[in-house]
């Protein structure tokens, strides 16, 4: 089985509710996904401490500032006898936070295994739970094996290959093919839409991360929608272009993990501190993807639609030489204006 075969079936585990042993140095048992039953066979004498992220333990008053820019750090909180499931579960989620306002008290202790306890929060991004998890030291028997290694490299996307491609007329432009990409390990599909044909001139590409609310149901929290239908509309006009659809939702955090980004909102926390708070980075998406589909579709040089200047150093960054930033404003309504100046002030987009 392949490094990448094996991080896949971790993340399987994961969300399955099964154990997992990372590098034999812990064994860990994801808090979202276990139940009564396999929490009592993982842990029978109640000792398993809680790993959680420097984000969530910031929250929590476990960690210090300086922790906390880090916010997808592991934090071990040590097991007491009152902290069951239940509690474990209000621990980890901060959408339950005003449902269950008195917690603790929560004591943070030294955590031996700083990179195996890192991989495992990276990990739970990739099944798109919450980076939270019960963990004892030391391999356990029958449980899933997977290597800091295998984990570090699963977003490695020189694996990805084009699998399937055919004529696809959308509402834009009538003259388009989609083109589907995937691993041979991973179940989720990357895709891309060419606009027109080819005319000697480096394309307009958009980035487009996968929005399910706004691409599809219409929010109108984000500027998501509007922005995919504005840029085909574009690249029509120019008469070539590339949609890469970016199976990444949420910045990378999946689509569970957005909603929960989103009720936080509902309390008040803009769009930065609610992944921060649920102890994910700002940003989790990985463009080495973008930018080994722009290869495997002969294209090395492209006119980027983006207001953020941090893609185009990233796609840059992946030897896909960027001739020319081209803005991609569109007007704010009254849902997402508080988003849309986070985005300005806070993650740099120039809007």
């Amino acid at each position: 089985m392949t490094d990448a075969a094996n991080a896949a079936r971790a993340i399987d585990a994961l969300r399955r509710g099964w154990p997992l042993c990372i590098g034999g140095q812990v064994t860990l048992l994801a808090i979202e996904t276990a139940d009564s039953a396999s929490l009592a066979t993982f842990d029978p004498d109640h000792k398993a401490d809680i790993l959680i992220s420097a984000g969530r333990a910031f929250t929590l008053k476990l960690a210090n500032q300086i922790e906390a820019a880090v916010p997808d750090a592991p934090v071990l909180v040590a097991r007491r006898s009152w902290l069951g499931l239940a509690e474990a579960t209000a621990l980890a989620d901060p959408a339950m936070d005003l449902a269950t306002p008195m917690k603790g008290p929560f004591e943070a202790i030294p955590c031996e295994t700083p990179d195996a306890a890192r991989a495992a929060l990276t990990l739970a991004r990739h099944a798109g739970l919450l980076p939270a998890f019960f963990l004892r030291t030391g391999p356990v028997a029958g449980t899933t094996p997977v290597s800091i290694d295998e984990i570090d490299g699963y977003e490695a996307s020189g694996r990805l290959r084009i699998v399937a491609r055919a004529r696809l007329p959308v509402a834009a432009a009538e003259q388009c093919e989609i083109v589907a990409f995937r691993t041979p390990e991973a179940g989720l599909e990357h895709v891309a839409l060419l606009v027109g044909s080819p005319n000697g001139q480096p394309p307009l590409v958009r980035l487009h991360s996968e929005c399910l609310t706004g691409d599809v149901l219409g929010s109108l929290k984000c500027d998501c929608g509007p922005q995919l239908d504005a840029a085909l509309r574009l690249m029509a006009e120019s008469g070539w272009g590339i949609l890469l659809y970016l199976r990444q939702e949420g910045r990378g955090i999946g689509l569970i993990n957005k909603l929960r980004a989103y009720a936080l909102q509902d309390q008040g926390f803009d769009t930065v501190d609610a992944n921060t708070r649920l102890g994910f980075a700002i940003d989790a998406r990985d463009f080495s993807v973008a930018s080994r589909m722009l290869t495997l579709l002969g294209q090395d040089r492209i006119r980027l639609l983006t207001n953020n200047p941090e893609k185009v150093a990233r796609i840059a960054a992946e030897g896909v030489e960027v001739i020319e930033r081209v803005p991609h404003k569109l007007p704010p309504n009254p849902h997402n204006a508080r988003y849309l100046d986070t985005k300005r002030d806070r993650t740099g987009h120039a809007l």
